[in-house]
């Protein structure tokens, strides 16, 4: 039996501001936490090593964590689980800023992990049940939230510390405008019976699959701005090092841009055309970037990852929740899952091809991996569109 009966409509004003407020949480407690990192390894000691692998528990908390969210959503609805990461997330969160032990900070940051993770897959599996009730494309919006939230955390705990505010309170404010946050989403969230014969742990299947291994992909190529961009810049002696970067920023700001506006494009052109603009634009910047011979053409080139990027995960998430060979629930877990893996493993597999090869070639080689997206966008739409 399968009790998806819901006691609030699916699509209505109330459900999209619970689900922007999810987003904008999950985005905001990140954003949150990058300020605070310095202040953590002066305290622990750690040196740029052990900071590295501290980093590297909060990826693994969230991908262990995933499958599980999974099977909670479809078992128990995205409403339980939005709240159990949410308040465990917001609630767990100030221990960062006083937390002496190096082995209690690894505990706090897996933890942190795995409310992140439950809370990234309830938000993404809400928004894909909101819009399932919709005439219109919803989740490039919801998903420009987390962005926003990103910059609002970041840009306040940056605020605060540099005024002099201690990170304790620091943390603390930053918890508990995340906990009201969650509060005043609660009410709204949809509701969904229990169901008993929800199955267990399932791996990706039919063209779950293939979504995503397109968003392991799409993940992969975001991450490498984050962790790699500055120093590809710089060692092109196209800025100096201090300033390296700046394509981040740009990349940042258009894909927010994108994302505010993707809703309307994606309802304009479509899901599959989306993703073969959105994957050529892509490769184009990254070939930009990769071969400049200016800052300002590598510029634009970070400028066109960001808008080309912008609307692919979100487009594949909405996939994920339409298709009918898995489990909803299930099927957005797999997903996010393999864009937490792309995030995770990607930074080290760029630094192998570098180091046997050039930064350049690493690039390249993202933009030729890209092709996957336009590649199999008409499969991942068709299925879609059927099972719809």
């Amino acid at each position: 039996m399968n009790s998806g009966i819901g006691v609030l409509p699916t699509d209505r004003p109330a459900t999209r501001f619970a689900t922007r407020v999810a987003f904008f949480v999950a985005g905001f407690m990140l954003g949150c936490w990058s300020p605070l990192i310095p202040f953590v390894k002066q305290r622990l000691g750690l040196d740029e090593a052990g900071l590295g692998l501290l980093l590297l528990c909060l990826g693994i908390g969230s991908v262990l964590t995933m499958p599980l969210a999974g099977i909670a959503c479809t078992r128990f609805g995205t409403r339980r689980v939005i709240l159990w990461g949410g308040f465990g997330l917001t609630a767990m969160f100030p221990a960062v800023a006083f937390v002496s032990s190096i082995w209690v900070m690894i505990a706090v940051v897996l933890w942190i992990g795995v409310f992140l993770g439950f809370l990234e897959v309830g938000m993404n599996s809400h928004a894909a049940e909101v819009e399932s009730g919709s005439k219109k494309p919803l989740m490039s919006g919801f998903h420009a939230l987390f962005s926003v939230g990103g910059f609002a955390g970041a840009g306040g705990a940056t605020v605060l510390l540099s005024v002099g505010v201690t990170p304790l309170v620091t943390a603390v404010l930053g918890a508990v405008i995340g906990f009201a946050a969650i509060g005043a989403a609660w009410p709204c969230l949809l509701r969904r019976e229990i169901d008993a014969e929800a199955g267990s742990f399932a791996l990706p299947k039919g063209i779950v699959m293939i979504i995503a291994l397109m968003t392991a992909t799409t993940f992969l190529v975001e991450g490498a701005i984050l962790d790699w961009g500055a120093l590809l810049v710089s060692s092109q002696g196209l800025v100096e090092i201090a300033v390296g970067g700046f394509g981040y920023m740009l990349f940042s700001i258009a894909m927010t841009i994108g994302r505010l506006f993707g809703d309307r494009f994606v309802a304009a052109v479509g899901s599959r055309q989306s993703l073969v603009w959105g994957g050529v634009l892509t490769i184009i910047g990254l070939i930009m970037v990769t071969l400049a011979p200016h800052v300002t053409v590598s510029g634009v080139g970070f400028v066109a990852i960001g808008f080309g990027a912008s609307n692919i995960v979100p487009v594949l998430f909405s996939l994920a929740g339409a298709q009918r060979d898995m489990p909803s629930g299930q099927a957005i877990a797999a997903v996010a899952t393999a864009g937490y893996g792309g995030i995770l493993l990607g930074p080290a597999g760029i630094g192998f091809v570098a180091e046997v090869s050039s930064l350049q070639a690493s690039f390249l080689l993202l933009a030729v991996l890209m092709s996957l997206i336009p590649l199999f966008a008409i499969p991942a739409t068709a299925r879609a569109a059927r099972a719809g």
